[in-house]
């Protein structure tokens, strides 16, 4: 079988799928059905390859090609066109067929000519005969209403920055970009603003159906009580009057509706055949990983086809639409808009870095829409350095899911560190300290005059840690069980009746949540957020944050604070694990799933379960467990498991579902076989394939059943400790700018420590040493530098540094939230030094090299005369990157792995001669001194 005859049958199949009737130009029956797809019909310039004619009118053709042709689909454009406006044999009349289709076996791209300046854009699927009998039916095209139907937005009811964002998104539509972002920070009215853009698509755009998906279910049923309680300004009626509005509960969806709310887990599952599990709508996705292959994936289903919704609103699209659920995105047809209070880099790229709308916190708390907030900082000292637990101790010791006790006696010495706590330890003394403190600065200083507990959100490691949190604040407040409650998704009570009294009732003052408040729930009579567990992620943390900028007016918040004076001015965050200063990252925690245990995890996979559920689940359980078991225990499964710690067994599974790295083996296997791919030519089955032989390899350890029953055993004698021997204090207790001083004591012990040793290590001499011996500085003496200064008493690490220079000079410092290299002591050292200038920015030393780098680079093509080629050019890069890591460049740095896989020294002589020796000694000179 050809190439091409392989492709004709694959597009054939499609068609069918679709609804279309598929037929040969000798067998033609144009009253067979709505759509016929006619093959090789002749026009005057040749014969097309389908013509297709709805309701016996011709309207379109598809241009086919085979497999390989795919990456270069835009090309036959031309060929398309040429058809589309040839004499069709037999056809009265000579009007463009106004349809377009390029098709392979894999790809599909599509160019409707009604449309202003006609714009080709990729389809998962074929569209059914009935849409483009429908689009044949109206006026203008769904891209020409865009542009010429839209009248100017009614500015009632609306703040400035909704108005921006809905114009801003209307001109997007109007030049179809497909991907729009809404970006607005937390309270200022994101799903008020995206419902008033949807009333204008439905009524001046004539949109047939725009799907509103979220993340978890809690959202889905905001999202439906601000569509029932909106009144568009043209008109006296409720929104749900005007038009039908679904939220979805099963896999179909109503005919009649025009707006159709759903979780993403949920349209996933109706196009993947995958069975729903009801909880996994009750989990925010930042609290799980989206899995990145799965083993059914979105497929064409005729009741739900491509063209179902012409607008796909995204609500808290920054943890949505990656991976595993980009695939409902995919498979459908629409224009793309994203919500986000907290976008990340991923997020601008995903939609183009289309940004239509940015509306920041800053901007929303000096316009009045949010409310600023204040740090407060609780220091203990068990939270800071831990404690020792002695052998022979008598304490609790607590299973942490069943939370069933025994009492005995520690086996061994047990050092643990803040970061332990809650988790192998439980120091109830240290929760005890902190949520006094908190009371205490509350009633005294904080909220002073107020006779009620404000509204007080914490925020729990594990639901464990939210049950001993809230045993101890109704204790530590003297208060019975109406006063605290736990918010989660767990809670035995239902939670949304426990988060609408928290919301609107005077009882709870205090809820304790793990996830279920922290992204996206509306309780804007919050004054308190009290963090009890760290967060890396920057967007999560973001969105915790969010929880207490919600401005509310006066009597409002008299009516659950009844003390309360005025409207809601601020919130105060009270920092007790030092979230505030710990590095965030824009990575997100592997997927939890609690409800099945480890030893069922451990047989599914010996039997046979590859599904990336299991997998994932088994890997976080492992990488997790590997955290809490001590060195004999992790000994015993490295024996077992053929010498890998049982850490890398949880490692290895994630890395096999690693997509670029299936994808890879795939392309590898291909080759093998003599077959000549590229990723966009990769069939499924071979993917599937890829996958399947590298989740089979990291599998293959857990066959063994003395492995599996050690990895159990080693599981069931974790146990929580409960410390009640060590008895914690509060270190500090105050507002973050009572702090200054300490980071004033760090940066000048730093000054104070750059003068006393200047002429005796071997860094600090390059920089007092007049004129610069500039070419002197290497790696070993920044490493020689960071030792002296990280070890104690000093302990003045690189990031310490940093964060201390932050928190002073705010505006100075750039880069503070990114994770510091060893090398920015030397941005460090000049800063200090104030070898830059008087007001100079402290900047990450990558940065500054790259900053002369331009500088030195511009001067020396204009001194040449010529510029550098551009394969020279790229090879200064990476030496420019080498010496930004590495302080400097020499011919023995050519070995390493970013230079050596380009060529090394060899090429780098090719390219520049006798000139190479002489260029890295300018830029070792210019770059770092």
């Amino acid at each position: 079988m050809t190439p091409e005859i392989k492709a004709r049958q694959q597009i054939d199949q499609k068609l069918n799928q679709a609804g279309w009737v598929v037929q040969d130009l000798n067998q033609i029956d144009l009253s067979a059905g709505v759509g016929v797809a006619v093959r090789e019909y002749p026009t005057d310039t040749g014969p097309a390859d389908y013509v297709l004619f709805i309701n016996r009118t011709a309207c379109g053709v598809i241009e086919a090609k085979k497999d390989n042709a795919g990456e270069n689909l835009t090309v036959a454009e031309s060929q398309t066109e040429r058809y589309a406006t040839a004499n069709l044999k037999w056809r009265k009349g000579n009007i463009p067929l106004r349809f377009l289709f390029e098709a392979t076996g894999q790809i599909i791209r599509f160019t409707d000519n009604a449309d202003p300046a006609p714009r080709s854009r990729e389809l998962s699927h074929f569209f059914r005969p009935e849409q483009l009998a429908a689009w044949l039916a109206q006026p203008d095209a769904l891209r020409r209403r865009l542009v010429d139907s839209m009248p100017v937005l009614s500015e009632r009811n609306l703040r400035d920055c909704q108005i921006g964002a809905v114009t801003g998104l209307e001109k997007s539509l109007a030049q179809n970009k497909p991907r729009a972002l809404i970006h607005m920070a937390t309270g200022a009215g994101k799903t008020f603003t995206a419902i008033t853009a949807v009333y204008r698509l439905l009524k001046f755009g004539g949109a047939k159906r725009i799907l509103f998906l979220v993340d978890t279910r809690n959202l889905g049923k905001q999202a439906h009580q601000e569509f029932m309680a909106y009144t568009p300004p043209d008109d006296g009626r409720k929104f749900t009057e005007l038009y039908n509005v679904q939220r979805l509960a099963s896999a179909s969806i109503d005919p009649h509706a025009q707006v159709c709310i759903s979780t993403i887990q949920r349209m996933y599952s109706i196009l993947s055949g995958e069975p729903i599990d009801e909880s996994a709508e009750d989990i925010s996705l930042n609290e799980v990983q989206q899995t990145v292959k799965q083993e059914k994936l979105v497929r064409y289903n005729p009741t739900i086809p491509v063209e179902e919704f012409d607008f796909i609103i995204i609500d808290e699209c920054h943890r949505s639409i990656y991976n595993l659920w980009k695939q409902v995105l995919d498979y459908f047809d629409a224009f793309l808009i994203g919500l986000t209070a907290t976008p990340d880099k991923r997020t601008f790229g995903f939609f183009n870095e289309n940004i239509v709308a940015e509306y920041s916190y800053e901007d929303s708390v000096a316009d009045g829409v949010n409310v600023g907030y204040d740090v407060f900082e609780i220091v203990t000292e068990i939270t800071q350095k831990g404690a020792e637990l002695k052998a022979k101790e008598w304490v609790d010791h607590r299973d942490r899911q069943t939370r069933k006790k025994r009492w005995g006696e520690t086996e061994e010495d047990n050092v643990y560190t803040g970061k332990e706590l809650d988790r192998s330890v439980v120091n109830t003394s240290q929760i005890r300290r902190v949520i006094q403190a908190m009371k205490t600065a509350v009633e005294t200083h904080i909220f002073a005059a107020r006779k009620e507990t404000p509204k007080t959100l914490i925020f729990a490691k594990t639901d464990s840690h939210a049950d001993d949190i809230i045993n101890i604040v109704r204790e530590v407040y003297g208060q019975g069980n109406a006063f605290c409650k736990k918010v989660t998704y767990r809670a035995e009570e239902d939670a949304d009746s426990i988060l609408s009294s928290f919301r609107n009732d005077y009882n709870p003052r205090i809820a304790v949540t793990v996830d279920m408040i922290a992204t996206g729930t509306d309780v804007k009579p919050l004054e308190v957020l009290l963090f009890m567990r760290d967060v890396r992620s920057k967007g999560y943390y973001e969105q915790m944050k969010g929880r207490g900028v919600r401005s509310l007016d006066a009597d409002s918040l008299k009516r659950v604070s009844n003390s309360a004076e005025g409207a809601k001015t601020r919130f105060v965050l009270i920092d007790a694990v030092g979230v505030e200063k710990s590095c965030k990252t824009e990575s997100r925690p592997l997927e939890k799933k609690p409800g099945i245990a480890l030893k069922d995890l451990l047989q599914g996979v010996a039997m046979g379960s590859r599904d990336d559920d299991t997998v994932l689940s088994l890997a976080n359980r492992l990488v997790r467990l590997n955290k809490q078991l001590d060195d004999k225990a992790k000994a015993r499964i490295e024996k077992l498991s053929g010498g890998i710690p049982v850490g890398e067994l949880g490692k290895a599974l994630i890395t096999a579902l690693d997509p670029d790295a299936i994808v890879q083996t795939a392309l590898a296997a291909a080759k093998a076989n003599g077959i000549t791919r590229s990723e966009d030519t990769l069939l499924p089955k071979e993917i599937e394939a890829a996958r399947a032989s590298r989740v089979a390899a990291a599998c293959a350890p857990f066959d063994k059943p003395e492995l599996r029953d050690e990895i159990e055993s080693a599981r069931r004698d974790r146990e929580q400790v409960i410390d009640h021997i060590n008895l914690d204090q509060v270190t500090f207790s105050g507002f973050s700018d009572q702090a200054e001083a300490q980071n004033k004591m760090v940066v000048q012990t730093f000054a104070n420590f750059i003068r006393q040793h200047k002429d005796e290590i071997a860094a600090l001499r390059f920089f007092y040493q007049q004129p610069y011996q500039r070419r002197a500085l290497t790696f070993r003496m920044i490493e020689e530098l960071h030792e002296h200064l990280s070890r104690p008493p000093l302990m003045l690490t690189t990031e310490r540094l940093w964060s201390a220079y932050a928190r002073l000079q705010g505006g100075q410092v750039k880069g503070a939230t990114i994770r510091r290299q060893l090398t920015d002591l030397v941005s460090l050292l000049r800063f200090a030094l104030g070898l830059d200038g008087e007001g100079a920015e402290l900047k990450p030393f990558a940065d500054e090299v790259d900053r002369r780098f331009q500088a030195w680079i511009f001067r020396h093509n204009a001194q040449r005369g010529t510029s550098f080629t551009p394969e020279q050019t790229e090879w200064l890069r990476l030496m420019k990157d080498h010496i930004a890591s590495s302080c400097s460049i020499s011919r023995e740095d050519f070995d390493y792995a970013e230079l050596a896989d380009k060529g090394g020294l060899q090429r780098a002589w090719g390219l520049f001669g006798s000139e190479l020796d002489t260029l890295m000694n300018e830029m070792n000179e210019e770059l770092v001194a």
